[in-house]
């Protein structure tokens, strides 16, 4: 199909071949895309990517539909005569000049906490977006951020920032070399790696089994990765911290405990043995699901394999006890020796924007977590932010402080948050509210004002935050494959535009001089002796392009604007990465599998692994307590697809088509109780909220646990998804408690939920 920005396609046009890296989740996979003039012809995997080899999943191929989307919006969307009024296409000028008109009297009435900041996960996936977001935030001065972290995330990057001392300081399994690698709460064969960029886990998860080593998943649904797996252990939803705690008690009752080579700088191992002692697998079987037998053999098998890692996820992130399970986990892999080694639990070491590559090694300043706390709730701001799921309170209730307006970034909380349709009441009560996104959905059809961004296809793309995260160590850009429409600006462009009039710039300042200006505070903010010489230096590139540059010419492989040598990679030709030296070689340059990086990449006070921080033991109470509630009838969980990320992928044909993915799965014994068949329609029910979806029956779910996907719910007035709004789907956070939270992240409890289940009839 065509569009705007397409050029009819012609005989004469020459085809052409590009490179291009997936930016729809968080595989990152190499794409080779097929174009002629304007138009895509083909997508499919490149085979000379250092990270994927080739590898490619359906949404990749998808990228064609996005780019091509009707619905896609090209122009910014306004309301002209108020909130009442529908949102009508207008001029970049227009909109820009509205914003200039209506956001900062507010402002300048209520205070700078007025306004709140959120952003949602596509931001991670999109340079421009990420590195301006903090920008933004400095220029705004408000303490109420929000993104999807407390939705899905923020307990694996406290835990890791408590121990480690920076949030993004995430042990990964080192698969290539793993002999048991233990799987609990993630799915990696649908998500190709979560806070773990895998791209192929199926394949090299068959490599593992190849050389004799094991796969044991623990999660209550037979998964895709647990249908695979040499061992899956059903756990009861919700119950993972107590699990895991248990297998930590029976390293110390056993004698099992083997630090190995990260023993020197390990803190606190006799606090953990003390924090556990009152948690025997034979304490919590029946509260987990799983015999205590079962429990005692796999941590002796985790101290016996000379090789092997723990992986969790967003299973066990989203539920009450997220912050513990997460902490619980490194130390398992801690207390078996399998920290920092070979085939355990390793980190990556990132060509650049890593905390843990820069300053002095081996020691830092740590994290704080409530430098300033929600005006409602109290919730402790964690990692700057603070828990998505209690916006609407800071938007609904009254006095000091009250959130009147808001700037949204690539997010859909409408959809992905509990609490949905309370915080579409509060979005409708903002004064303004401005969207930065490439949809008209279900949280921006609130906005005043929608400012879309470019095709992804229409930008280059570094991916900032993943390679932290990822199985092996690259460096890898794509430029852009087609051709942005005339007037349309890059969505940096759109940030900076609004930090200028957060600055009292006004909408017509010249954002190029102000990039220039807020990149040569950063340098001089970071102690950069020359700003002059660094900024010329990185010429010519602008923008996001510039700004990745700086960081990989400062970071551990880079030459350090000439002042060391220490990065020097063979690849990269002149002694140092550059941009413009990864740019010259579609497929990225390799930088090597992971390797123990204890303790230069430690950022600690003590400079050492901090097994037994203070506020992690003083909550194991509260788990030990959950051991004598009453067990509900029945808890519902989440789940993953290969062809769904979250709300924002429902709009796309590939991967719409198929069959109806937004089914209640149901363990057979369950549907017979219920009187519910295959294909009924069940009322999921909980505090007198009520959704209804299809019966799937299958017994791939223990008896007692429903599973219904997130993001779904399309049919909401006022969007324009078309595909999304054929097949809508229910949506689950409908039904749960934006109340519940894990108290330590403030991310929300999505996983484990009781709820009452019946016919629809």
């Amino acid at each position: 199909m065509s569009t705007p920005n397409d050029a009819p396609r012609t005989d004469t046009a020459p085809a052409a071949r590009h490179y291009r890296i997936c930016p729809l989740c968080e595989a990152c996979c190499g794409l080779e895309v097929s174009t002629q003039g304007q138009q895509v012809l083909q997508v499919r995997g490149w085979a000379g990517d250092t990270l994927s080899d080739g590898y490619l999943c359906p949404k990749g191929v998808a990228i064609k539909d996005l780019h091509d989307d009707p619905d896609r919006l090209r122009q910014p969307l306004i309301r002209r005569s108020g909130r009442s009024s529908p949102l009508e296409p207008a001029s970049w000028q227009e909109a820009f000049a509205l914003i200039e008109a209506r956001l900062p009297p507010i402002l300048a009435e209520h205070g700078r906490d007025a306004l709140a900041l959120v952003a949602g996960n596509p931001s991670a996936h999109k340079m421009g977006l990420l590195l301006y977001f903090a920008r933004l935030g400095r220029a705004a001065g408000s303490k109420n951020v929000y993104s999807a972290s407390t939705l899905d995330q923020m307990p694996r990057q406290l835990a890791s920032g408590l121990m480690y001392g920076h949030w993004l300081s995430v042990g990964l399994p080192d698969i290539a070399r793993t002999e048991l690698l233990v799987v609990i709460g993630a799915n990696p064969l649908a998500s190709n790696g979560s806070m773990w960029t895998v791209p192929d886990f199926r394949a090299k998860a068959r490599a593992l089994q190849a050389r004799g080593g094991r796969l044991v998943v623990i999660d209550p649904r037979r998964t895709e990765t647990a249908a695979i797996a040499d061992q899956h252990l059903a756990i009861r939803p919700g119950a993972d911290a107590q699990l895991l705690a248990a297998l930590v008690h029976t390293l110390f009752d056993e004698g099992l405990v083997r630090l190995g080579s990260a023993a020197p700088w390990l803190n606190g191992v006799e606090d953990v043995r003390t924090a556990v002692q009152a948690f025997t697998p034979e304490a919590v079987a029946a509260h987990c699901g799983i015999g205590a037998a079962g429990i005692r053999q796999l941590a002796r098998d985790l101290a016996a394999t000379p090789r092997a890692v723990v992986y969790s996820r967003i299973g066990s992130c989203t539920q009450t006890f997220g912050t513990l399970a997460s902490w619980l986990v490194d130390v398992l892999n801690a207390l078996t020796g399998h920290l920092d080694a070979p085939g355990g639990q390793l980190w990556a070491k990132a060509a650049g924007f890593a905390a843990n590559t820069q300053g002095k090694p081996g020691i830092g300043r740590g994290v704080a977590t409530g430098r300033h706390r929600a005006r409602v709730s109290g919730a402790p701001e964690v990692f700057g932010e603070l828990p998505l799921v209690q916006l609407a309170d800071e938007i609904l209730t009254p006095g000091a402080g009250q959130v009147r307006a808001a700037i949204v970034m690539s997010a859909n909380p409408v959809l992905s948050a509990p609490g949905g349709a309370r915080l579409a009441q509060a979005l409708d009560q903002l004064e303004f509210m401005v969207s930065l996104d490439i949809y008209c959905n279900e949280t921006a059809r609130h906005a005043d004002v929608i400012l879309p961004g470019l095709s992804p296809l229409e930008e280059g793309h570094y991916d900032v935050p993943f390679p932290q995260l990822s199985w092996r160590n690259t460096a890898r850009y794509s430029a852009p494959v087609l051709t942005p429409a005339p007037g349309q600006p890059p969505e940096w462009q759109n940030l900076l535009r609004l930090i200028a009039i957060l600055k009292g710039r006004g909408a017509a300042a010249d954002v190029l001089a102000l990039d220039d200006e807020l990149l040569a505070d950063d340098l001089r903010r970071s102690g950069t002796d020359d700003t002059a010489a660094v900024l010329a230096a990185l010429q010519p590139w602008q923008g996001p392009e510039r700004l990745v540059d700086l960081a990989l010419r400062s970071g551990p492989y880079g030459d350090g604007f000439g002042t060391s040598r220490r990065g020097e990679h063979p690849d990269a030709q002149g002694g140092g990465l550059s941009l413009a030296q990864v740019a010259a070689q579609p497929g990225g340059i390799d930088l090597g599998p992971l390797q123990p990086r204890l303790p230069e990449m430690l950022r600690t006070p003590s400079g050492k692994v901090e097994l037994a921080p203070p506020m992690l033991v003083a909550d194991l109470p509260r788990a030990w307590a959950a051991l004598g509630e009453p067990r509900a009838d029945m808890l519902i969980i989440g789940r993953r697809e290969v062809r769904s990320n979250n709300s924002w992928m429902h709009n796309l044909p590939t991967l719409a088509k198929g069959p109806e993915r937004c089914t209640l799965q149901l363990h057979p014994a369950d549907a017979q109780r219920l009187g519910l068949g295959d294909g009924a329609i069940a009322a999921i029910t909980r505090d007198g909220q009520r959704i209804q979806a299809p019966v799937q029956i299958t017994d791939s779910l223990p008896p007692g646990v429903a599973c219904l996907p997130h993001g779904w719910g399309h049919s909401l007035p006022g969007t324009r998804l078309r595909v999304a709004a054929e097949r809508p789907g229910v949506n689950l956070n409908a039904v749960l408690d934006a109340r519940l939270t894990d108290p330590l992240s403030g991310n929300a409890v999505l996983s484990g939920v009781a709820v009452c289940i019946e016919s629809a009839a």
